[in-house]
């Protein structure tokens, strides 16, 4: 399998817990979850952020009151997909705890999402787009090694 090319920059903002998360979040591993859901060559920065930070981006952006687990901010999507990923680290951890997931697993299937929406998939205009999104996300997760996101325990 080839994989497309990537320009990475990874960045993290304050939080607690913040050393075990940049400790399993290393360029490498990142780089490829991304280039694993790429379609084109990409130029794209992932910062990991706080809950403060999360929720006031989430808040201007898309006039929702909490910190979500990412946001996508695309600004091309040919020939190079160019966008920025922010992940909020707390609700990772949360989410990923509720889930019954590893910390390392969640943060994959995120990586993978946030590239999907980066490149033009959403999952929020039909079910039909959703159920297709998905079953892209789990073929992506499986070919990294991981178990199908949405499987119910």
């Amino acid at each position: 399998m080839t994989l497309n090319n990537l320009d990475l920059s990874l960045q993290f903002g304050q939080f607690d817990n913040l050393a075990a998360h940049q400790a399993l979040l290393t360029e490498a591993k990142v780089t490829q979850w991304i280039k694993h859901a790429l379609a084109v060559d990409a130029e794209m920065a992932v910062r990991i952020v706080g809950v403060e930070e999360g929720q006031a981006l989430n808040l201007q952006f898309r006039k929702k009151d909490y910190a979500t687990n990412v946001l996508t901010f695309n600004y091309q999507y040919e020939p190079t997909v160019q966008a920025d990923l922010v992940i909020c680290g707390p609700v990772i951890e949360r989410e990923a705890q509720e889930q019954n997931k590893s910390l390392e697993e969640h943060y994959a299937h995120m990586v993978v999402h946030g590239t999907l929406h980066a490149q033009g998939w959403d999952h929020e205009t039909s079910e039909e787009d959703a159920d297709e999104m998905e079953a892209y996300e789990t073929e992506i997760m499986e070919e990294l090694g991981f178990a199908d996101p949405y499987a119910q325990d």
